[in-house]
């Protein structure tokens, strides 16, 4: 897997925290960059740290499930994404919190990175440095997230569900990469 498509997961995996970062900056009255910061660590944490959970979890069976790897990587990616895309398109906005404490951010993080848990099961099956990925996806979603605070406190909701569609459609679109080309209908 080179730079661009880990790059690209990278974004795809971030969309949840962004959309989320996008809310903890409507819930704030003044814009702090103390709170931004906090953000971002509590989510680039882990989405790092889960991806590498996954992965290991997956190495300790990958001798068992070779033969269908694609098939597992397909899968989870279009679950993954069908499911935020379906998120994006529900209109029941949750109010959130406008405390930045541990007790809160907290449950925010493993919520948005559970995701990244299963695209480390799919590193297991691919060719990926996994340190190198894992810092990818948590330098990304750090970014994304402190700029997320930034924009829902300027900007509000609007972005937050096209946040979520985006992400989804970039996690199918490379679950259907990944089988494609291991079918050999794309080189």
């Amino acid at each position: 897997m080179d730079l661009l498509e880990l790059l690209i997961i990278a974004v795809g995996l971030s969309m949840d925290a962004f959309a989320v970062a996008i809310c903890k900056g409507l819930s704030m009255s003044a814009l702090r960059p103390r709170y931004a910061l906090v953000t971002g660590l509590y989510f680039g944490g882990f989405q790092a740290l889960m991806p590498l959970i996954g992965y290991l979890l997956g190495v300790r069976f990958q001798s068992l499930i070779t033969s269908v790897d694609h098939w597992i990587a397909f899968v989870l990616l279009v679950l993954i994404g069908g499911n935020m895309i379906r998120e994006s398109c529900e209109t029941d906005e949750a109010e959130l919190s406008d405390s930045f404490s541990p007790g809160a951010m907290l449950p925010l993080a493993v919520a948005t990175s559970i995701d990244a848990l299963a695209i480390g099961v799919t590193f297991a099956f691919l060719q990926v440095r996994i340190g190198y990925a894992v810092s990818l996806i948590g330098v990304t979603t750090f970014t994304l997230s402190c700029a997320g605070v930034k924009v829902g406190n300027v900007f509000g909701a609007k972005y937050k569900s096209r946040a979520e569609l985006f992400g989804g459609a970039v996690l199918i679109l490379m679950g259907l990469k990944i089988l494609l080309e291991h079918l050999g209908v794309i080189g």
